[in-house]
C-alpha cells in the first residue's frame, strides 16, 4: 500500500465555522489551521482539546482569526506544544491580528481566555518558510517534506504541499486564481494528480462579476454617498483583505481627484502598514517590478490616514469621510462603536466587503431584507473612582499581605527542612541548639540575641572532612593569550532575539505610543455595559471583495488538478453537497465530505517501492535537464542485489522501440509571447492561437473526464504545408523535450 493518510475534521465542515483539521501521515499528526471565530466560544475547541497533546506539527495557511485565532489558547490551555510552520507574512500579520483581537475585547469585557504574553509565547514557536521552500522534517517525521505555495487570498496565504515517498497531500482552502493589485493568483493549477487534495466548498455556489464592473460599482457608490454628505464605514479584518481595499481606495482617489479623508482605524494600524511595506517580495509581480523601476513603495499611503483610537477619529474635521475599521463581524472593535453612532443617519453607508461570520451582527445586517432595528451592547472601560477605588486598593493590599505571609511561611518551612537535612548528615559545622547541656555562658543572650557557636571539645566523625567554606576549583583552560573561551557562550540565540524584538520592538517601536500605553496601562478600571436598540436607517450594501475563486473557477481548477482522492471541508451543507456531486461526476470517483471528528482513510491505492539503479544501467542512460530535474527514458529489468534490495538492471535483449514523448507543459499565453519575440504576428481568436495568416494552434482533449483530470491533452497545429507551418512547428517543438 501507499503512504497512510487519515483526515479528521476538528472544526469547520458542513458549516462556515473556523478551520481546524487533523491530518495523519504514517502516524505523524499535522494540525492544519487552528482557527476561532469572533465569539471566541471555547465549546468549538472541544474536538481539538482531545487531540492537542498528540499533535506533532502545526501548519498555518492564512493570517486571520478563522485560520489561527485559537493558537494562543490551545498552547496555553489545551496542551498544544508542537512546532508551528507558516510564511513570514502569516507570522507577522497573524501576530498583529491577535493583538488587535485581544485589545478590542479587553476594552469592552473582562477577557481572560488569553493574554498578550500568551500570544507572544504561541508565536515564538513559529518557523517561517518562503514560498516553494522544501522543509524536511526530522525525528518522527523523517521522510516527510512540507512546502508552502501561493494561495492568492491573503498576503502570505498558503497552499500546503506535504510529500512522503513521492505522494503529495495538498491542503488548499481559500485560494484565488485571479491576479489582484497586491497578490498573484494561486499556483494550485500547477499541481496535477496529487494523491489527496483537501479543499473547501465555501464559494462553490457563488459566481462573481468581472473585476472592472465590480470596481466601478464600488467607486460609484462611495462617490455618491460622499457627495450626498454621508459617511462610509467599511468593516474589515485587521491585516488581511483590508490591504487590497486600501490600494483600491488609493487608486480611485488619485484617478478621481477626491479630497474626502480616508481613515484606517485599528489598534495596530501603523504596525500593520509598516510590516506590509517590507513584504513586497510576497506580493504581485507588478508591484515588485514597479518598485525595482521607481523605488517607490506602493504602501506609502497618500490618501489613507492611520489611527489607533476612536478619540483621534472623533477629533477629525467634520464632513463626509471613509472609515476602514476592524472588526469585520461588528462584534467588537472600532467598527462596532462607529456603526452604533452612524446607523441612524440615512445619508451614511455601511459597505460590507465580505460575508459576516455566522450569528454575528454583520451577518444579521446582510440579511435580505435587512432588519430595521437591532439590539446591541455598548461597553467601555472606565477608571475606578471614589469608594470603588478605595475598595479595590484595600483588596489589592489584602492580597499582597496574604501573598507576603504565604511566601514567608514557605521560606520558613524550607529553612526548617534544610536545617533538618543538615542535622541528619552529621555535618561538623552544625550545632545542635537544642542541647540542654550547653552552659548559659556559652549560648546565653548577648546584646538582646542568641548566637550559635562551636562547642569546645566537639569531635567530628573520622569520615568527615575538615570544616571549611565551599571552594570551587577553576578548571578553565588557558593558552598563551589568556583564558580560552567558547564563542557559542556569547551568541544570542534566534529565539532570544525574536523574543527581545517582539517585546521591545513591537511594543516600544512598532506600536504607536497610544497603543503601547493602552497595553501597559495598569490603572484600576471596570467595564460598563449598556444595551441599546439601534434604528438602522443607513444604507447597507454587500459587495464581494473576499478574494476567493468563485464556483465556476473552483470546478475548472479541480478538474485540471484531478486528485486521486478529494476531501471537501468548510462550507455550508448545501455548498458542500453541490460540489461533492459535481466532483463525483466530473473530477474523480473518490470524494469525501466527513463530519466533525469523523476519521476517513484516504490512503493511496498505489504501491511505492524503493529500487536501486545499477551502475551498468546508468552508464548507458542519457539524461536531459528539464528545469531543476534531469529525465531520461529507461528500459530495464527488475532484479535483486546481494542485500535483497530491488534493482533495475539493463535488459538482456534489445528493447523494442518506443514512441517519441514530448515532456513539458505549454501555456498558449507564454507561447504567444515567445512567437512575438521571434517576429511572428500572433493573436488569440476563439480560444486558439492564430500565428501569421495561415497557421492556427489549439489545445484539445477531454479536460473533465471522470477519474482522470487533465486527460490526454494535445496541441493541434492546423494550416497548409508552407514555410510558416514548418517554422511554427519547429518553434513549438523547441518548447518541449523529446525522449
Amino acid at each position: 500500500m501507499g503512504t497512510s493518510v487519515q483526515v479528521t475534521p476538528l472544526c469547520g465542515v458542513y458549516n462556515e465555522n473556523p478551520l481546524s483539521y487533523l491530518v495523519s501521515i504514517d502516524g505523524f499528526n499535522f494540525l492544519i489551521d487552528c482557527g476561532w471565530n469572533d465569539h471566541f466560544d471555547p465549546s468549538l475547541l472541544q474536538p481539538l482539546s482531545k487531540v492537542a497533546p498528540t499533535i506533532d506539527a502545526v501548519l498555518l495557511s492564512h493570517p486571520d482569526t478563522l485560520h489561527l485565532g485559537a493558537l494562543p489558547y490551545a498552547m496555553k490551555q489545551l496542551g498544544l506544544s508542537a512546532p508551528v510552520y507558516s510564511t513570514e507574512p502569516v507570522y507577522r500579520l497573524g501576530l498583529l491580528t491577535m493583538y488587535d483581537q485581544f485589545l478590542s475585547r479587553k476594552q469592552v469585557s473582562e477577557f481572560d481566555l488569553f493574554t498578550l504574553d500568551d500570544i507572544d509565547s504561541a508565536f515564538q514557536s513559529v518557523t517561517r518558510l518562503t514560498y516553494s521552500q522544501n522543509h524536511h522534517l526530522t525525528g518522527k517525521g523523517e521522510g516527510i517534506v512540507i512546502a508552502p505555495h501561493v494561495a492568492g487570498h491573503l498576503l502570505g496565504g498558503t497552499i500546503w504541499k506535504i510529500t512522503k515517498d513521492g505522494e503529495d497531500v495538498i491542503y488548499a482552502v481559500d485560494f484565488n486564481h485571479r491576479k489582484e493589485r497586491h497578490l498573484n493568483g494561486t499556483v494550485l493549477g500547477s499541481f496535477v494528480r496529487p494523491a489527496v487534495l483537501i479543499t473547501d466548498a465555501y464559494n462553490s455556489l457563488n459566481n462573481q462579476p468581472y473585476r472592472r464592473q465590480k470596481d466601478k460599482e464600488f467607486g460609484d457608490i462611495l462617490k455618491k454617498t460622499l457627495r450626498a454628505g454621508g459617511n462610509v464605514l467599511l468593516p474589515v479584518d485587521t491585516a488581511g483583505r483590508v490591504l487590497e481595499l486600501i490600494l483600491m481606495l488609493e487608486s480611485y482617489w488619485a484617478d478621481e481627484n477626491l479630497v474626502h479623508p480616508i481613515y484606517f482605524v485599528t489598534y495596530v494600524a501603523p504596525s500593520t502598514i509598516d510590516y506590509v511595506k517590507s513584504f513586497l517580495e510576497w506580493m504581485s509581480d507588478s508591484i515588485a517590478k514597479s518598485f525595482e523601476q521607481t523605488r517607490e513603495n506602493i504602501f506609502l499611503l497618500k490618501y489613507v490616514t492611520l489611527l489607533t483610537n476612536k478619540t483621534e477619529l472623533d477629533n477629525a474635521p467634520d464632513g463626509p469621510k471613509v472609515v476602514i475599521a476592524s472588526m469585520a463581524s461588528l462584534e467588537a472593535g472600532f467598527s462596532h462603536d462607529i456603526f452604533v453612532e452612524w446607523a441612524n443617519d440615512v445619508k451614511n453607508l455601511v459597505l460590507f466587503t465580505e460575508r459576516g461570520q455566522f450569528a454575528t451582527l454583520a451577518r444579521m445586517l446582510q440579511a435580505d431584507p435587512p432588519p430595521k432595528a437591532v439590539k446591541v451592547t455598548v461597553s467601555k472601560r472606565v477608571p475606578l473612582v471614589g469608594e470603588e477605588l478605595i475598595a479595590y486598593e484595600e483588596e489589592q493590599n489584602r492580597k499582597k499581605k496574604e501573598e507576603a505571609l504565604k511566601a514567608s511561611l514557605i521560606k520558613e518551612e524550607e529553612l526548617k527542612a534544610s536545617h533538618g537535612a543538615d542535622n541528619n548528615t552529621s555535618d561538623p559545622m552544625v550545632v545542635d541548639t537544642g542541647n540542654n547541656h550547653v552552659s548559659p555562658e556559652v549560648a546565653g543572650p548577648r546584646n538582646g540575641g542568641y548566637r550559635d557557636i562551636f562547642i569546645d571539645g566537639f569531635v567530628p566523625p573520622s569520615s568527615s572532612v575538615a570544616p571549611m567554606f565551599p571552594c570551587y576549583e577553576n578548571t578553565s583552560e588557558w593558552d598563551d593569550f589568556g583564558e580560552v573561551i567558547n564563542p557559542d557562550d556569547y551568541v544570542i540565540k534566534d529565539e532570544d532575539m525574536d523574543q527581545a524584538t517582539m517585546h521591545v520592538g513591537d511594543l516600544n517601536g512598532k506600536l504607536d505610543e497610544g497603543t503601547a500605553s493602552l497595553i501597559l496601562d495598569t490603572k484600576p478600571s471596570k467595564v460598563v455595559s449598556d444595551e441599546r436598540t439601534v434604528q438602522v436607517r443607513c444604507s447597507l450594501v454587500y459587495m464581494d471583495f473576499e478574494g476567493r475563486s468563485d464556483g465556476r473557477s473552483i470546478k475548472n481548477i479541480l478538474s485540471h488538478v484531478a486528485p486521486l482522492k478529494l476531501v471537501l471541508v468548510h462550507g455550508s451543507a448545501e455548498a458542500t453537497e453541490h460540489l461533492k456531486q459535481h466532483c463525483l461526476k466530473n473530477v474523480c470517483p473518490h470524494v469525501y465530505a466527513p463530519q466533525i471528528e469523523e476519521t476517513i482513510d484516504v490512503t493511496s491505492d498505489l504501491c511505492a517501492y524503493k529500487v536501486q539503479l545499477s551502475e551498468k544501467l546508468m552508464s548507458n542512460v542519457l539524461l536531459k535537464k528539464i528545469g531543476d530535474y534531469e529525465v531520461a527514458w529507461v528500459d530495464a529489468e527488475v532484479g535483486k542485489t546481494e542485500n535483497d534490495m530491488l534493482s533495475l538492471l539493463p535488459v538482456s535483449a534489445a528493447p523494442p522501440p518506443h514512441k517519441s514523448v514530448l515532456v513539458g507543459d505549454l501555456k498558449l499565453a507564454d507561447f504567444k509571447q515567445f512567437l512575438s519575440s521571434k517576429g511572428v504576428q500572433v493573436e488569440f481568436a476563439g480560444g486558439a492561437l492564430r500565428c501569421g495568416e495561415y497557421v492556427t494552434l489549439r489545445k484539445v482533449g477531454d479536460a473533465s473526464q471522470k477519474g482522470g483530470g487533465s486527460g490526454t491533452q494535445q496541441i493541434v497545429i492546423e494550416g497548409p504545408l508552407c514555410e510558416d507551418y514548418y517554422k511554427i512547428r519547429d518553434y513549438l517543438y523547441s518548447q518541449f523535450y523529446l525522449l
